[in-house]
């Protein structure tokens, strides 16, 4: 992947991780030139969404603050892990799913 590659995607790497509306920005702004930077990163933050909202369905019903603590703490890393790979350019995947991402959503392109 080139410089230039890079450099006119991250706009759109950055806003998939904001919210899930940014994530579906992202995606569509960036059909018009398709862009690996950026598709990779709508996968990473379209996965990260949606494990996001499934999990706090489910943490949702337990009355602990000790859990839910845990769910914004490991989400937050994994947030943070993204947005910094997009800003500094790298395709590093999230650690544990990321993986799991780029293959289930292997069509967005």
């Amino acid at each position: 992947m080139t410089e230039e590659t890079i450099q006119e995607g991250k706009k759109f790497a950055i806003i998939a991780y904001i919210t899930v509306i940014g994530t579906l920005i992202a995606f569509y702004m960036s059909q018009d030139k398709k862009n690996a930077f950026t598709a990779f990163h709508v996968r990473q933050g379209l996965g990260l969404w949606l494990m996001y909202f499934i999990i706090a369905y489910m943490v949702s019903g337990f009355d602990s603050w000790m859990i839910s603590y845990s769910f914004w703490i490991f989400f937050l890393a994994l947030f943070a892990y993204g947005i910094i790979g997009a800003v500094t350019g790298k395709l590093h995947k999230l650690p544990l799913v990321g993986d799991v991402f780029q293959n289930i959503f292997k069509s967005l392109q």
